[in-house]
C-alpha cells in the first residue's frame, strides 16, 4: 500500500505545475469576466437611474451573463486533461533510458502502476471541481464588494448552478446523474489506457488493436443504448439505467482484466 501511495504522489508531483496553471487560468478568466460585467451593469444602472424599472442584481444573474468566461477555461482544462491521459503513459517511455522500465522493475505489483495513474487522473478532476467550488465563494465575495447592498439580492446555490451551462455540466442535478456522467468519463479513460497498453505491447500492429478495441467498446455501448430505446415502453427508467450501467460494468471489467494481463505478461524489461 505504501508503494502505491508513493506512486500516486509521484504522478501528482509531476503534474503539479500544470494543475496550478490550469487553476490560474480558470480564476483569471472567471474573475475578469465577473468584474467586467458588474462594472458595465452598474454603469448602465447609473445612466438609467430608475429604481422602479430595474430589478435587483443577483449573483445567479451575474453568473448567467458571464457564461463564456466559464466555458472557455473549462474547454481548455478538458483539452489539457485529455492530452495528459496519453502523456501520463507515453512520457515514461520517452528517452534513451526509459523511466517506464525502472517503474516495472520496482519491488511492487505492476497493478499499482496502473492504479496510481488512474488515481492521479481522478484526483486531478476532483481538485478542479473543488477549486471551482471555492472560486464561486470568492466570486460571490467580489460580487458583494462591488454591488451595493440595496442593488443586490441573494441567490441559492441551485440557482447559481442552473444559471450557467458550464456549471451544470460540472455538477449534474442529482447524484445518479453525477455518477453516470463522471463514471462514463472515467470508463472512457480506462478504455483509452487499455488501448495505449495494446499499442505499447504490440507496437505497429498494436495501434490497430487499440483502435479496434476502442471502436468495439463504443459500438457495444451504442448498440445497448439503441436496443434499450426500442424497449423503452416496456421498461421503467430505473431498469433502463441499471441495464446501461451493467453494459458499462462489462466494458470496465474487460478493460481492467486486459490491462492487467498486458502489464504483467506482455510488457517485459
Amino acid at each position: 500500500m505504501s508503494r502505491y501511495l508513493k506512486l500516486v504522489h509521484m504522478e501528482i508531483h509531476r503534474f503539479r505545475y500544470i494543475l496550478a496553471a490550469l487553476m490560474c487560468i480558470i480564476a483569471i478568466f472567471q474573475i475578469t469576466g465577473l468584474i467586467r460585467f458588474l462594472l458595465r451593469e452598474l454603469g448602465h444602472r447609473e445612466l438609467v437611474n430608475d429604481q422602479y424599472t430595474l430589478k435587483p442584481l443577483s449573483f445567479a444573474w451575474t453568473i448567467f451573463n458571464t457564461q463564456r468566461w466559464f466555458i472557455a477555461p473549462m474547454l481548455i482544462c478538458i483539452a489539457v486533461l485529455a492530452i495528459y491521459v496519453f502523456l501520463i503513459w507515453y512520457r515514461d517511455w520517452v528517452g534513451r533510458s526509459t523511466f517506464m522500465y525502472r517503474l516495472l522493475m520496482l519491488p511492487t505489483a505492476r497493478l499499482h502502476i496502473y492504479l496510481a495513474k488512474m488515481t492521479a487522473i481522478f484526483l486531478f478532476v476532483l481538485s478542479m471541481l473543488s477549486f471551482q467550488m471555492f472560486l464561486l465563494v470568492v466570486e460571490n465575495i467580489i460580487y458583494k464588494l462591488i454591488v451595493p447592498a440595496d442593488l443586490r439580492v441573494d441567490s441559492f446555490f441551485s440557482e447559481i448552478i442552473n444559471s450557467n451551462q458550464a456549471l451544470e455540466i460540472l455538477w449534474p442535478h442529482n447524484f445518479e446523474q453525477f455518477l453516470y456522467v463522471y463514471g462514463l468519463g472515467f470508463l472512457v479513460i480506462i478504455v483509452i489506457f487499455t488501448a495505449i497498453l495494446l499499442e505499447r505491447c504490440y507496437r505497429g500492429i498494436g495501434i490497430l488493436y487499440g483502435i479496434v478495441y476502442i471502436a468495439a467498446c463504443i459500438l457495444l455501448y451504442i448498440l445497448s443504448y439503441s436496443l434499450l430505446d426500442s424497449y423503452e415502453s416496456y421498461l421503467y427508467p430505473s431498469e433502463m439505467y441499471a441495464a446501461v450501467m451493467s453494459v458499462c460494468g462489462v466494458i470496465l471489467i474487460c478493460s481492467f482484466l486486459l490491462s492487467f494481463r498486458l502489464l504483467s505478461k506482455k510488457i517485459t524489461v
